[in-house]
């Protein structure tokens, strides 16, 4: 059953996820949060358009990691997290400090993303991410722009940035981060040994996760 409080903060196997906005440039054939109601896994998802404070969700947040064991915190929500680079940024930073002071055992920080970070915010953002991000996760979906244009659909504006989100996933290699996936969804019509192909000539290590329908 669903939970009627929205979550900004919730968990999934061995991770604590961020829930920064509903808001996406993109609206993904695959994509559960219109398929599930705004629901996972039995967390309501649904901010409803009250997007959370940074501080907010650093309460909620060190509440959270202290009461079960945890690997990973992941900037992942039903929207896009670089829509809010500022509290992203403010929050990848506190939480690097409380891995200097050893205050929860060691995790890693992780973005999950759909590539158009710097397109969105009209610059480059990668090295500021390198500052407090340690993976990076780039769900291109599609092998050409063609593809991509089909299954992620995204908004007028963005109707060209497939190659955007390409440059990303190039620089946040370059960057030098712990780790950088390209990652995929599965039976969507996606190319993946084209997909991963492409990963390996960037030097992102590939992913491909399965289609979530509402069985799974």
């Amino acid at each position: 059953m669903t939970t009627t409080q929205p979550k900004t903060v919730y968990r999934f196997h061995n991770g604590v996820y961020i829930n920064l906005t509903n808001r996406c440039p993109n609206l993904c054939v695959f994509c559960i949060k219109t398929k599930w109601k705004m629901d996972f896994h039995g967390n309501n998802l649904n901010l409803a358009g009250h997007e959370p404070s940074a501080q907010d969700v650093l309460r909620t947040l060190e509440e959270e990691l202290a009461r079960a064991p945890f690997e990973e915190v992941v900037f992942c929500g039903y929207g896009e997290p670089t829509l809010r680079l500022d509290a992203l940024l403010y929050i990848a930073q506190t939480l690097k400090g409380w891995q200097a002071q050893a205050k929860f055992p060691p995790f890693k920080i992780r973005l999950n993303t759909n590539g158009l970070g710097s397109r969105i915010n009209h610059r480059s953002i990668v090295a500021q991410l390198r500052r407090v991000v340690d993976i990076v996760n780039v769900s291109v979906n599609a092998e050409s722009e063609e593809k991509w244009l089909k299954l992620v659909r995204p908004e007028p504006e963005y109707q060209d940035a497939y190659p955007d989100v390409l440059l990303f996933l190039k620089e946040c290699v370059q960057a030098g981060f712990e780790k950088v996936i390209l990652s995929c969804v599965e039976n969507t019509g996606a190319d993946l040994p084209a997909l991963a192909a492409l990963a390996q000539k960037y030097g992102a290590t590939f992913y491909a996760r399965s289609f979530l329908d509402e069985n799974n």
